[in-house]
């Protein structure tokens, strides 16, 4: 398994798409605690194509591998399109990954 496990499908003009995220999301305290550095997952943008369907700014406040979920509209996607979700840590590591959506 990758950094993320991913799974994208459509229902009626619908797309809905899950996400789990591995990463030790580091809060400001607990680094402190460990005597490390904090990191956690700063920003999550998702594409399908050239499209943007998702993009939002995070903070130290999800858990450790945090899951998220969000839906968009089908809008002329295709057989074959895929998610492609991309995820910046505040260290700047980036992490892409892609899944085929089901059901279009």
């Amino acid at each position: 398994m990758g950094n993320m496990k991913i799974k994208a499908k459509a229902k009626g003009d619908v797309i809905g798409v899950k996400v789990l995220a591995k990463h030790d999301m580091l809060t400001y305290d607990q680094a402190k605690a460990k005597g490390k550095e904090a990191n956690f997952i700063t920003h999550i943008t998702a594409k399908v194509g050239d499209k943007i369907v998702y993009d939002v700014s995070t903070s130290q406040f999800w858990s450790k591998n945090p899951q998220f979920k969000f839906k968009f509209k089908k809008d002329g996607f295709k057989d074959g399109d895929k998610i492609v979700i991309t995820w910046t840590d505040l260290s700047g590591k980036t992490v892409t990954e892609d899944k085929k959506i089901k059901g279009l």
